[in-house]
C-alpha cells in the first residue's frame, strides 16, 4: 500500500502556520493512504521556525528541516526530497491556496502515472498575476513540450523514486512534470479547487514569474540534452 508524504516548504509564513497544522493535520487523519506532513523551513526571519518547532511536538504527523539560511523554493523541494522515505511525495504551498483534501483527487490516479498535477482551473489571483502566470506557462510549454498548462500548480504527487532521480537546479520547481516524463514517466493534470491567499504575503513577483522562467528553459534545454536515463535489464550483485 502506498504511503505519502506532504512536502510544505515554508518562507516567513508565520500568519498562516496554525491553518497549515489544522487543514493538513484534519487531512492527514482522513487521508485514503497514510500520510504525513514534512515542514521545509526555508531559512524564515520571523516566528516561523518557533511555531514550526511548536506544531511538531504537538502533533504526531508533523515532522520538520529547516535551513540555516534562505534557499529558495527549489532548494526546500529538493531537501524535501532527499529527507522523504515514503512511495509517494506531495507538495502544497504554505498559503493553502489550494486545498489539502484535493490530494484524494490525484490519488485516484497515481497507480496509473509518476505525477499527479494538479491544476487551477479557476483562479483566485489578481489579474496581473493570472495573466503572468499563463504567460510564464506558455513560454515553458514552448520549451518543454510537457502539455501541462499549470506546471506551476502548488500541488502535486509524484512516485519518489522518480522524484528522487530529479538534478535540481534553482527553478527547475517550474519544470517537475517536464523532468519526469525526461526519465520516460508519465503526467497528467488534473483540476483542483483554489482559493484567495487570505494571510501572509506572496513571495514571487513579475520578474519571478517571467524573466527569471525564461532564463530557466534554456538551463531545462540543457538539461535534456544531457540527461542520462537508462534501464537495468538484469544484474547479478554480490
Amino acid at each position: 500500500m502506498h504511503q505519502l508524504t506532504v512536502i510544505v516548504p515554508l518562507y516567513n509564513e508565520e500568519e498562516n502556520l496554525l491553518r497549515v497544522e489544522q487543514k493538513l493535520g484534519e487531512y492527514a487523519e482522513k487521508s485514503s493512504v497514510p500520510t504525513q506532513i514534512l515542514l521545509v523551513n526555508d531559512g524564515s526571519t520571523d516566528e516561523s521556525l518557533k511555531m514550526v518547532r511548536e506544531i511538531c511536538e504537538r502533533s504526531e504527523h508533523f515532522s520538520y528541516i529547516s535551513f540555516t539560511k534562505n534557499a529558495g523554493l527549489s532548494a526546500a523541494i529538493k531537501a524535501g526530497i532527499d529527507h522523504v522515505s515514503t512511495s509517494l511525495t506531495g507538495y502544497i504551498d504554505s498559503d493553502l491556496q489550494t486545498d489539502p483534501e484535493d490530494f484524494e483527487v490525484l490519488l485516484k490516479e497515481i497507480n496509473n502515472y509518476q505525477l499527479v498535477n494538479g491544476y487551477r482551473n479557476q483562479r483566485k489571483d489578481s489579474f496581473k498575476k493570472n495573466l503572468s502566470s499563463t504567460v510564464a506557462n506558455n513560454v515553458r510549454n514552448f520549451f518543454t513540450k510537457d502539455g501541462m498548462y499549470d506546471t506551476g500548480c502548488p500541488l502535486k504527487i509524484m512516485h519518489t523514486d522518480y522524484a528522487k532521480r530529479i538534478p535540481f537546479f534553482k527553478g527547475l520547481h517550474r519544470f517537475l512534470p517536464a523532468m519526469i516524463m525526461l526519465q520516460g514517466g508519465k503526467v497528467i493534470q488534473i483540476p483542483i479547487r483554489h482559493y484567495p491567499r487570505i494571510a501572509g504575503t506572496a513571495k514571487f513577483g513579475l520578474r519571478n514569474r517571467l524573466i527569471k522562467p525564461l532564463i530557466d528553459c534554456f538551463g531545462y534545454l540543457w538539461m535534456k540534452r544531457n540527461y542520462i536515463h537508462y534501464e537495468v535489464g538484469e544484474k547479478h550483485l554480490k
